[in-house]
């Protein structure tokens, strides 16, 4: 019999020491920006977090080979990606990860290309290494919105003797695109012959609809493992963020040994105790509420397709693969992404992220957390059809 999980109950969470819910000053606000979810986690998540809190002790934490078999099986099983626990450097957060890595691959002045428009943590990751932004802008089918590579200007960019690195954001955010196996070994095989190592943020992994397959980019050849570094976590699937854990995957010894000194001259070398159990209990005893969750998010999804195509076709979603974000192309409405998200937020409070957040490519875009009770989804639909 399939378990049952509840995901349309609203749970309060302003004045909980909530970066997406107290932020916002006014208490009638709905924030649909930050990428965290509005769904309490697995039952499984909380009953382990429970059962570590009740033991009292909260010292410094020893990662155990329980939590490199729990992170190992997953993959393997779910996404027949085979991984080494001893090429694992476990760390706080994807983005410290991606900053480690960079630090590790790069001498300031250096050049790193990323598909934009890109996560706006890409950006400062880049410039806090003193590193040049090299934007390869995603190409977008004016027809029916999806977005793909250009590969001929990925290629010019490559061939630079000042970039170091490229940030593949797979599956990508903003866009929502899950990247396809032929158009990984395409990027891999471009940033080989041109000397470009990957660092491949695959944080929203778990996160796919629609028969859309994720494909680790790492698990396609073992050239390309040995030209990458793999960032991943539970912390998006399972709205565990704030328990900071996330792992770095890395087959190349030498290359492993630089980000592990990078990761240590950051000092972002340690976690805690609840990210570890938390992970072990997400990988091991999880995937039934991680498949109702997606299901959920797909109806939402489905719920802003139909509500836009009855009360404003203008607008162009974005076709969702992947993640919880919408992507919406406002630009026939005649309003700037900021003049659009400032006037839902003071008329109408409605938070939302707008699209130059995300750099080259995100004028005329607005981003919607879908990852929310579909009764709040309806509303904050209302009130984004009152200005558009």
């Amino acid at each position: 019999m399939k378990e049952k999980f509840e995901f349309n109950t609203i749970i309060p969470r302003r004045g909980s020491g909530s970066y997406k819910w107290d932020t916002p000053a006014d208490p009638e606000t709905i924030p649909l920006w930050v990428a965290d979810m509005d769904f309490r986690t697995a039952p499984a998540i909380i009953d382990a977090l429970r059962r570590r809190v009740g033991h009292g002790i909260f010292g410094y934490t020893y990662v155990g080979d329980d939590y490199y078999e729990a992170v190992c099986r997953w993959f393997e099983t779910r996404h027949g990606w085979r991984i080494d626990p001893s090429t694992i450097i476990y760390t706080s957060g994807v983005v410290p990860a991606v900053s480690a890595i960079i630090k590790a691959i790069t001498v300031p002045g250096n050049k790193v290309i990323t598909q934009t428009p890109a996560y706006n943590c890409f950006y400062s990751s880049i410039r806090n290494n003193d590193c040049l932004l090299s934007p390869d802008p995603l190409v977008r089918n004016s027809a029916d919105g999806t977005y793909g590579i250009d590969f001929d200007h990925l290629q010019q960019l490559a061939a630079d003797p000042d970039a170091k690195t490229l940030i593949l954001c797979n599956p990508h955010n903003p866009s929502g695109r899950c990247w396809t196996r032929e158009e990984l070994i395409r990027v891999g095989r471009i940033c080989l012959d041109n000397g470009v190592f990957v660092i491949a943020d695959e944080i929203h992994c778990e996160l796919t609809f629609n028969n859309h397959r994720y494909t680790p980019f790492a698990s396609i050849s073992p050239e390309f493992a040995e030209n990458c570094a793999t960032c991943i976590s539970p912390s998006k699937a399972f709205n565990i963020a704030g328990l900071q854990i996330a792992n770095i995957v890395a087959v190349n010894p030498e290359i492993r040994r630089r980000i592990d000194k990078a990761i240590n001259i950051n000092e972002v070398c340690d976690v805690n105790p609840f990210g570890v159990t938390a992970t072990i209990a997400a990988y091991n005893e999880s995937v039934g509420w991680l498949e109702a969750l997606k299901e959920y998010l797909w109806q939402n999804y489905l719920y802003l397709k139909d509500r836009l195509a009855e009360a404003a076709p203008e607008v162009l979603l974005t076709p969702l693969e992947a993640t919880y974000l919408a992507w919406l192309d406002i630009s026939r409405t005649g309003l700037t992404s900021e003049q659009l998200c400032e006037t839902l937020l003071h008329q109408e409070k409605l938070m939302l992220n707008p699209g130059t957040m995300y750099g080259p490519g995100g004028e005329g875009f607005i981003r919607i957390n879908l990852a929310c009770p579909r009764t709040v989804l309806a509303t904050a639909v209302d009130r984004l059809l009152r200005h558009i």
